[in-house]
């Protein structure tokens, strides 16, 4: 049985919610600024549907992820269909200039590793991780702003 552990954070873009919504939803350009995603592909026969690599520290997860909700310049949710149990949206809020854009990632492990990892400790990591990860994405919208 898998234990959810679920993790939300936010950083302010200082590019109009256009760009960042057209960087964003460009799904296998992701492991330009996530650091434990390895590959994105979108598959040829359903847009919606993606095949996701996560590599790291010598261990790599695979999944297949289904989008379940997508409203431009305001949501892409997904949930995974096979592999690596996850779920989770970016939501997208208008700054009229400038765009918030807040990450929820919740992802199931095994219960008995929940046990024998300490869950904050855990936690902290993940947490940490995806918001340098969205550090990296400010960083690399502001720079796809300037070059065009």
């Amino acid at each position: 049985m898998a234990e959810w552990l679920e993790h939300s954070v936010q950083v302010e873009v200082p590019v109009p919610i256009d760009e960042v919504w057209n960087l964003w939803s460009d799904l296998e350009q992701m492991p330009r600024w996530m650091k434990w995603i390895d590959s994105v592909t979108v598959l040829d026969n359903d847009p919606n549907l993606s095949r996701w690599k996560l590599a790291t520290g010598g261990l790599e997860f695979t999944w297949l992820a289904r989008i379940v909700k997508k409203a431009p310049n305001q949501i892409i949710q997904w949930e995974s269909v096979d592999g690596l149990p996850n779920r989770g949206a970016i939501r997208f809020y208008d700054r009229h200039g400038s765009s918030i854009v807040k990450l929820t990632v919740a992802y199931g492990i095994p219960g008995w590793l929940g046990r024998l990892m300490d869950n904050l400790f855990l936690g902290r990591v993940v947490e940490s991780t995806i918001q340098a990860d969205l550090d990296r994405f400010r960083e690399y919208a502001i720079n796809s702003q300037a070059k065009s």
